[in-house]
C-alpha cells in the first residue's frame, strides 16, 4: 500500500481567510504558517463538536514541534514547520506518520502501526466519516448516521481527531481516552479567547502551554525529555497499554485501533477492538495536565458535564469559585490577551452509557472589571456576587413554582400538590430559569453590569424587579393551560397571583425586594385584566 494523502505535502484542509472570506486549501505546515499570521477565519467543514479537538490538536502539535526544535515563537514559514514536524518522526523520514493512508505496518496520522502487518482480520468497515466519529446517534432520531458518503479527506481527518482524542468507552474492546474522568465521562474544555481569529487564540494557547510545560511535568510526573508525544507512532497490537509516566506532557493520544484505506470509491476506515486501553491512566481520574480541563477539587477528578451543559450555576463556579474548581491552564488571563473583547469559551459533549446527550458551547464575555479581578486572582468578590444571583434566581423560581402549582390545582390551598400539577409547574418554571440562564452574565442588568456599576444595590434591585416581571409573565402565560371555565378559572388565577405576589413580598424570599415593596406607596397587585 503506497503512502497517500500526505498532510505535509498535499493541501487537504480547507479554511476561509479572514481578509476576504475566500476558501483556500492548506497543507499542515502551510496552515501553521497561516495561523501564525492570524489569517484563518474558520474551517467550513468542521462540525461543532469537532471544534475543540481540532483546536487542541493544532496547539499541542505545534507545542511539541517547537519544544523539540528549541523555539519559543511559532515559525512563520511553512518549510520550517515541515522540517519541525518531520523531526518528530525520525524513524519515518518519508512522512508516513503524517499521511492519512500508509501501509498497515507503518504509522499513519493518528493511526498506530499494526504489528501483524495486515488488516484482513479487521472486519468492522466504516464507509463514512460520521460513522467513524465519536457521536452516538440513537436510531437516527437526531443526527443521521453515515450521511457523509461524498466525503473529502478533511472530513476523515476531523472525524479521526474527534474519535481518537475525545471518545469514551463504548462496550467491550472500545476503550476511551485518558483525558477524561472515566469511560462514560467527557472531555470538556474551558479557555480564554482574545479578539482575533483562529490564529490569535491558537498562538495564545500555544504560549500558555509552553509556559506551563515544567509545571505539568512536575505535577503529573511526566517526562520532560524523551517522553512519548505522538502516541500513534508506537505499534499497538491491542493487548498492551502505555504507562502514563512514559508520556510527554503535551502528548496527543489515540484510543482506538483504526486504519484508513483507499478504495476505488474513496476512503473507508477499518477498525478492530483492543483488550486494554491504549494508556493506563484509570487511577488519575482524568487529571492528566490537559490545558483546557478544569478539575473538580472536592471530588479529585476532572470535570464531567451533564446534559445541562455549562448552565449558569456551573459556569459561575468554573469561572470564580476556586475552592470548588481548579481553573484550566487556558483559563488564566495574560497581559497579551488585551483589555477588550475577551470571552471564556466552554465546550464539551455530554456522554452517557451508549449515548450522547448533546454538544454544549457557551461564550461568556468578561467586562473590564471582571477581567481585572480574574487577572489579579481576586475572584472571591465575583464568586460572592455570582452565588447571590444564583440563589436569587432559585428563590424567585421557587415562588413562581408554588404559584403555578396552585393554578394547576384549581386555586385550592395546598402544601402538597398532585403529580400532574407538579409536572406542569416544573415545565413553566423551567422556562423561567432558562431565560435567566441566558442573560446571567452579559444580559441587561447581568453579572457584568453589576460588577461594573458604582451603585451595586441599585442594579441588583432593578434586576430583581425585572425578574419579578418575567416571572409574572410566565404565570399569566400559564393561565391558558390552567382551568378554563367558570368559577374555577377565576379562583385559580386569583389564588395563583396571590401566592406569587405574597411570596415575592415575604422577607424570607429576598429581603431587599420585600423592603422595596414595603416602602412603596399603594403597591399594586396585577390588574384584573390578567384574569
Amino acid at each position: 500500500m503506497p503512502l497517500s494523502l500526505s498532510m505535509l505535502d498535499e493541501p487537504l484542509v480547507g479554511a476561509r481567510l479572514a481578509s476576504d472570506r475566500s476558501h483556500m486549501l492548506f497543507t499542515l505546515p502551510a496552515l501553521f504558517a497561516a495561523l501564525s499570521e492570524d489569517r484563518v477565519l474558520d474551517f467550513p467543514a468542521l462540525r461543532p463538536h469537532q471544534r475543540h479537538p481540532w483546536h487542541a490538536f493544532l496547539v499541542q502539535l505545534a507545542a511539541i514541534a517547537l519544544h523539540q526544535a528549541g523555539h519559543r515563537q511559532p515559525f512563520s514559514d511553512a518549510a520550517e514547520w515541515k522540517a519541525a514536524l518531520l523531526a518528530l518522526t525520525p524513524e519515518d523520514p518519508d512522512g508516513a506518520a503524517w499521511c492519512l493512508v500508509s501501509p498497515p505496518d507503518r504509522p499513519a496520522l493518528l493511526q498506530a502501526p499494526v504489528p501483524e502487518g495486515s488488516l484482513t482480520a479487521w472486519k468492522n468497515q466504516l464507509q463514512a466519516p460520521d460513522e467513524l466519529d465519536m457521536l452516538v446517534t440513537s436510531k437516527n432520531h437526531d443526527l443521521k448516521a453515515a450521511r457523509m458518503r461524498q466525503a473529502a479527506p478533511e472530513d476523515w481527518l476531523f472525524a479521526l481527531i474527534s474519535l481518537q482524542t475525545q471518545e469514551g468507552f463504548l462496550g467491550a474492546g472500545n476503550y476511551g481516552i485518558s483525558r477524561m474522568n472515566g469511560g462514560f465521562a467527557s472531555r470538556p474544555a474551558l479557555g480564554a479567547v482574545p479578539l482575533g481569529g483562529w490564529g490569535r487564540r491558537w498562538a495564545r494557547d500555544l504560549s500558555r502551554l509552553l509556559d506551563s510545560r515544567a509545571e505539568i511535568v512536575r505535577v503529573m510526573e511526566l517526562r520532560d525529555q524523551g517522553g512519548i508525544a505522538l502516541v500513534w507512532l508506537s505499534p499497538w497490537s491491542g493487548n498492551e497499554s502505555l504507562a502514563f509516566s512514559a508520556l510527554d506532557p503535551f502528548y496527543i493520544e489515540i484510543c482506538r485501533r483504526v486504519r484508513l484505506t483507499a478504495t476505488p470509491s474513496g476512503l473507508v476506515a477499518l477498525a478492530t477492538g483492543s483488550k486494554v486501553a491504549r494508556i493506563e491512566s484509570k487511577s488519575r481520574n482524568g487529571i492528566t495536565g490537559d490545558p483546557w480541563m478544569p478539575i473538580d477539587l472536592s471530588a479529585g477528578k476532572a470535570l464531567t458535564i451533564t446534559a445541562k451543559g455549562f448552565d449558569y450555576k456551573l459556569a459561575a463556579d468554573l469561572l470564580f469559585n476556586k475552592q470548588k474548581y481548579r481553573p484550566s491552564i487556558a483559563q488564566a488571563l495574560a497581559a497579551e490577551d488585551g483589555q477588550q473583547g475577551i470571552v471564556v469559551l466552554a465546550q464539551g459533549v455530554t456522554r452517557g452509557q451508549g449515548k450522547t446527550e448533546g454538544y454544549h458551547e457557551r461564550r461568556i464575555p468578561l467586562s473590564p472589571k471582571v477581567r481585572r479581578f480574574m487577572s489579579e486572582q481576586q475572584t472571591d468578590t465575583l464568586a460572592k456576587i455570582a452565588a447571590e444571583r444564583v440563589s436569587a434566581i432559585s428563590k424567585i423560581r421557587g415562588v413562581l413554582w408554588t404559584a403555578l402549582a396552585t393554578l394547576f390545582e384549581n386555586g385550592e390551598a395546598k402544601e402538597k400538590f398532585s403529580d400532574s400539577a407538579k409536572d406542569k409547574a416544573n415545565l413553566f418554571s423551567k422556562r423561567f430559569e432558562q431565560d435567566e440562564d441566558r442573560r446571567f452574565f452579559d444580559g441587561a442588568l447581568g453579572l457584568n453590569d453589576e460588577v461594573e456599576a458604582e451603585d451595586h444595590e441599585a442594579i441588583r434591585l432593578q434586576w430583581y424587579l425585572e425578574m419579578v416581571d418575567r416571572a409574572e409573565a410566565i404565570l399569566i402565560d400559564a393561565f391558558e393551560t390552567g382551568p378554563r371555565s367558570g368559577e374555577q378559572r377565576y379562583r385559580a388565577r386569583t389564588a395563583a397571583l396571590r401566592r406569587l405576589h405574597g411570596g415575592l413580598r415575604s422577607p424570607k424570599t429576598l429581603p431587599t425586594l420585600a423592603h422595596h415593596y414595603k416602602t412603596q406607596q399603594n403597591p399594586q397587585e396585577s390588574p384584573d385584566v390578567h384574569l
